[in-house]
């Protein structure tokens, strides 16, 4: 996916910084982000004239196979994680900081994200400012477009180079996730867990091209050993979890999937500065 970004990164990035002291200098957290509905989902819709939408049911009650055979159910997870039409995601990470600007001064711990073809998606980060600040930051992205948020004002401006927050790459149907399946390796069933229901436990190892997919480019250069947990009715994928591996520093990722099939109704940002300073 082309992102097209504006030549004045630097100048936001300082602006960014600046609003966030701003924010620990008085004591106020831009967003609630635990305890509410992320900011940038303010204007979610859930569109309930979309008669053709499928609302996916995880809780369904369905019954894993105990002898099945796992490269016939990662098999039809790729298919089933290839056709998705929308999903939320969740994200967690721990352990060593993983980066998602060029200054390595905001570091990723979580996000919240909604996905819907064509291309649409949005999500609230929640990032860590030079090591002792923790602050929030939306993002949207609609076909080539991406917007981020101003951590105070709210404001959104074009992504600048420099950042890699891209939140539709978070979910990829066709060239993240289908392919992630796809090539897993050394696949193995490690058994049936009780998740919300029953999920086949599976774990692989990812090549180094899937695991830069799946983590919007974050990391890099690595085969990484995965376990996933797949819904066996639908074979959609409902956790994933792993751990990287940079310059020496181990970090843990968690990631979510829920709501399968809902109809996000995903707009531009309304609050969009144009110039900075504007």
């Amino acid at each position: 996916m082309t992102t097209r970004r504006r030549p004045d990164g630097p100048v936001l990035f300082a602006e960014l910084m600046l609003v966030a002291a701003a924010t620990a200098l008085v004591g106020v957290i831009a967003f609630a982000f635990k305890s509410s509905e992320p900011a940038v989902f303010a204007d979610a819709e859930i569109d309930t004239a979309d008669e053709t939408a499928e609302v996916v049911d995880l809780d369904d009650g369905a019954v894993a196979d105990r002898d099945a055979d796992v490269t016939e159910v990662v098999a039809a997870s790729a298919e089933a994680m290839g056709a998705v039409t929308s999903v939320e995601f969740r994200l967690d990470r721990d352990g060593a900081p993983i980066y998602i600007d060029e200054f390595e001064s905001l570091a990723l711990d979580s996000l919240i994200g909604q996905f819907t073809v064509p291309t649409r998606a949005r999500a609230q980060l929640t990032v860590t400012v030079d090591g002792n600040l923790t602050t929030e930051i939306g993002a949207v992205a609609i076909d080539d477009e991406v917007w981020i948020s101003n951590p105070v004002t709210g404001d959104f401006e074009t992504l600048p180079p420099g950042f890699d927050i891209d939140p539709s790459r978070f979910f990829d149907p066709e060239d993240g996730w289908q392919p992630l399946l796809a090539n897993l390796r050394d696949v193995e069933l490690v058994g049936i867990d009780d998740r919300g229901g029953e999920r086949y436990h599976v774990r692989g190892v990812a090549p180094a091209s899937e695991v830069e997919n799946i983590t919007v480019g974050l990391v890099d250069g690595q085969d990484v050993p995965v376990d996933l947990w797949i819904h066996p009715g639908t074979f959609l994928v409902t956790r994933l979890e792993f751990e990287t591996t940079i310059d020496g520093a181990k970090s843990q990722w968690e990631l979510e999937l829920d709501r399968y099939g809902e109809s996000f109704t995903i707009r531009p940002p309304a609050n969009v500065r144009t110039e900075a300073g504007a």
